[in-house]
């Protein structure tokens, strides 16, 4: 069924239904994506101010077959939000929605809009005494709407999940412009099909996700942050396995980093501090949360003295202060931007079972070097099985000399990936960067049921439309 273009006519009847303050100017950010790989295009951008105007927008795209793309902050990196091509859609930001609704500290819990930065849920949270513990290198601008949407995961996934995990209920608005009231505050509610986990990881294609009820958890009483030189990605996993035998859930984040991250860091960000007097070819940044009563700097200690003895580990630094751990961690955050100015020829938001992930690193870097001389920067969350693994031209060499080779290294990664039982999208989702890659690798069964699925959710097919799975 074909879908229409925004038209005159069209934003009249939006007009007519919503307030001046919600139709807003096409400014240049709404239609980029921050790896520069499409250019969007919209035929209009509102942004309501309440769930009831979403409502309209979608019953109004609907009775015209209307495409509408949800727009969160805008730092998905698979290119969801924007619409490079077809008919001009409506672009729906939810930047306007951003109120903390309520907070249920004792239940650990809070009630948000889908427009609330993660950076302010996180303070929020902690104005209440408990901790929002989602965490990216975006968290100055990503949305919670978004982040839902995308199931994103982040640095402390390996303690407390996923946002699919992190996540109670939801209030939406249908690809009809029902709006569902599912803001529940219940553990347990075992009343059919979840909608909620449906619509959490669809990246706006069965539904505009307005708000939700966040998981929260107390706040560790002492916290504590390591770097630890391991020899190679087997070490780090044997590592990781101590850590997690000593503190069990106390371990909050466990970071592989390779030497290519600090070295790029030092050529791009020169003012960020290096943590190692020689660099390292590999390390871990290891970081805890711990009860009250106990001491991290101290359980660190203990962790590095007893990777030592087992040869796991061969130097090491504890963060002494709030300040240390901050210059870590920033290392860390840092090396995506670095990456960045160094210019990704491919990169890949990868899984893998954890056992496979020192076999994978080993073999990946023989099938890169069949297709030319590149470079590679791997890194990522260790705990949960997560690399970033992105190719780089060589020194000295332009990426946009080697663009024709961009197509046969992914499909060369993937392939690796998808033979030792990993996934091609870890957490950054499917967006429109890697619907070839969902068909290719994707399990035929279930292909088949999210096909079913947004046939009968969105019959016109306006939400999204060219998102995670292919218009038809």
């Amino acid at each position: 069924m074909s879908l229409n273009p925004v038209t005159p006519a069209f934003i009249a009847d939006l007009q007519a239904v919503l307030p001046e303050s919600a139709i807003r100017e096409t400014a240049p950010h709404y239609l980029e994506e921050p790896r520069g790989r499409w250019q969007g295009q919209a035929g209009v951008v509102v942004a309501p101010q309440d769930t009831a105007q979403v409502s309209a927008v979608i019953r109004a795209a609907a009775a015209a077959r209307v495409p509408v793309v949800p727009y969160g902050g805008g730092t998905g990196l698979v290119g969801g939000q924007i619409a490079p091509d077809g008919p001009a859609p409506v672009l729906l930001s939810l930047e306007r929605m951003r109120a903390v609704r309520a907070i249920h500290a004792r239940e650990n819990l809070m009630l948000v809009e889908a427009g609330a930065i993660l950076s302010d849920v996180h303070d929020a949270a902690a104005r209440a005494g408990r901790l929002f513990p989602l965490s990216i290198a975006a968290k100055g601008s990503a949305r919670i709407g978004g982040l839902l949407a995308t199931n994103a995961g982040g640095v402390n996934v390996l303690r407390y999940g996923n946002a699919r995990e992190l996540c109670l209920g939801l209030e939406a608005v249908l690809p009809d412009g029902q709006i569902w009231h599912g803001l529940k505050r219940l553990r347990k509610d075992n009343t059919g099909y979840d909608l909620k986990d449906l619509l959490i990881g669809a990246e706006g294609t069965l539904g505009v996700i307005t708000a939700a009820t966040l998981r929260l958890a107390p706040r560790p009483a002492g916290e504590g942050t390591a770097l630890m030189v391991v020899e190679n990605p087997a070490a780090a996993l044997d590592l990781l396995s101590l850590a997690r035998d000593h503190l069990g859930e106390g371990v909050s984040a466990f970071e592989l980093i390779h030497r290519a991250g600090l070295d790029f860091l030092a050529e791009t960000l020169p003012d960020i501090r290096q943590p190692f007097v020689r660099t390292p070819e590999w390390f871990v940044l290891v970081d805890i949360g711990l009860a009250r009563g106990l001491d991290p700097a101290a359980a660190l200690e203990t962790l590095f003295a007893e990777g030592l003895e087992a040869g796991l580990v061969s130097d090491g630094l504890i963060a002494q202060s709030e300040a240390q751990r901050h210059e870590f961690w920033e290392v860390r955050e840092q090396i995506p931007e670095a990456n960045r100015l160094i210019g990704a020829l491919s990169s890949h938001d990868i899984s893998l079972p954890l056992e496979a992930i020192p076999d994978f690193i080993a073999r990946a870097p023989d099938h890169i070097a069949r297709l030319g001389a590149f470079r590679i920067n791997c890194f990522g969350h260790l705990g949960d099985g997560n690399l970033h693994y992105n190719v780089f031209p060589a020194q000295g060499q332009r990426r946009d000399d080697h663009l024709d080779a961009r197509d046969a290294i992914k499909r060369c990664v993937h392939d690796l990936v998808h033979e030792m039982g990993g996934s091609v999208s870890a957490e950054h989702g499917i967006g429109r960067l890697k619907v070839g890659d969902l068909e290719r690798y994707g399990d035929p069964a279930k292909l088949w049921a999210m096909r079913a699925i947004k046939s009968a959710l969105d019959p016109l097919g306006i939400m999204n439309p060219g998102a995670v799975l292919r218009s038809l």
